[in-house]
């Protein structure tokens, strides 16, 4: 695997990893920091727990993450969600959470809590939501991974979905990170190699509502973790490698009980005009660097302009063939970058389908 300045011998803290741990549960706390990335704490609980809302809130210093002043630094994380510890094994768990501040009032980075607004007054629509996370594995010196220190490898086209040496690279890592997800409970559906070597994506769903943002993020921490074990980065910049070379996306994929009906077309076509409308208001909220993607160019539809259509790759909204074939289905929202929160995403497309809620606006870049 990747030469790794991480310290770490498996042998040795495997005899420490069984250690008894006398009825004691370790519950890993995740929570979104500042900067869009992951921080975690560990918290020792003294019997197993069921649910989260056996769970206490806790906190941690906001000055060190990008989320709080450093004379009011306290911010409070409050468990919303539980799954099994593929790391730790046992009764251990990890929780998500999300962040408040002092006051009571959610932080200003706490886009989940908008989210389950929106997610509850539209709950009767029943939407799914499956995201197709996009990501590129770097070794340490920050080059994608088995690519000529320096150089680059052939041009694409023997990558995507690629099988052999020469043809994809650190499957070892993509195969771990899928077996932590079933562990966990994660509802990941499927992984391939993409179009640029390197670059995997992983997918989530069908999830209902707010359970997508917790899953997708739950998956991006445990591809984390297991990267660092084996010595690599993970990066999800929207154009890691600049030139011809294909971005990464977190293409949304949407469905509600109206679109999946007889006749839903209809709906899927009437719900590509309104998130048309608001282009705009999403790219604002479609995560950072996403211009750099969004050229027209490497299956990607132009930043400033909006269009749809059947089997169409190179627009901003897809409708799969077999949906049109079908008259039901879903679309799927190709805009989206890979580093985009998928709150943001699926909370502001719930926002334009369904209309928004007095004092709520996800389309904003910054609240």
């Amino acid at each position: 695997m990747a030469e790794s300045t991480t310290i770490s011998n498996t042998e040795n803290l495997m005899k420490y990893m069984k250690l008894d741990q006398k009825g004691a549960v370790l519950a890993e706390y995740i929570w979104i920091d500042g900067s869009n990335g992951v921080r975690t704490k560990t918290k020792t609980l003294s019997k197993p727990v069921k649910s989260y809302k056996e769970l206490p809130e806790w906190n941690f210093d906001g000055s060190s993450t990008g989320q709080a002043p450093g004379d009011n630094s306290d911010v409070y994380i409050r468990p919303v969600a539980i799954f099994p510890d593929p790391f730790r094994g046992g009764d251990n768990i990890l929780v998500m959470t999300e962040t408040w501040d002092s006051d009571g009032t959610p932080n200003k980075f706490n886009y989940r809590h908008e989210c389950v607004r929106l997610m509850d007054a539209n709950a009767k629509h029943e939407p799914w939501f499956g995201l197709e996370q996009e990501y590129t594995i770097l070794g340490p010196d920050g080059w994608p991974y088995g690519w000529p220190k320096g150089g680059y490898p052939a041009p694409q086209g023997p990558y995507y979905c690629g099988v052999g040496t020469g043809k994809v690279f650190c499957r070892d890592i993509v195969e771990a990170h899928y077996k932590a997800c079933l562990y966990a409970g994660i509802k990941i559906s499927g992984i391939n190699a993409e179009v640029m070597p390197s670059q995997w994506e992983f997918q989530v769903g069908p999830c209902e509502g707010i359970e997508l943002g917790d899953h997708l993020w739950v998956a991006r921490y445990l591809l984390y973790r297991v990267a660092e074990e084996f010595g690599a980065k993970i990066t999800i910049e929207p154009k890691p490698i600049k030139g011809d070379w294909n971005g990464t996306g977190l293409h949304t994929n949407v469905s509600t009980s109206e679109m999946r009906k007889d006749g839903g077309m209809k709906e899927i076509e009437n719900a590509c005009k309104k998130l048309g409308e608001r282009h705009e208001e999403h790219i604002l909220v479609y995560g950072e660097g996403n211009a750099e993607r969004m050229t027209g160019e490497h299956e990607t539809a132009s930043i400033d302009k909006f269009s749809y259509g059947v089997a169409d790759r190179g627009a901003s909204i897809r409708i799969p063939r077999q949906c049109a074939a079908e008259g039901k289905g879903y679309l799927e929202d190709r805009r989206p970058a890979s580093n985009a929160d998928p709150y943001r995403i699926t909370g502001v497309i719930m926002e334009t389908i369904f209309g928004g809620m007095e004092g709520l606006d996800l389309s904003k870049a910054e609240k």
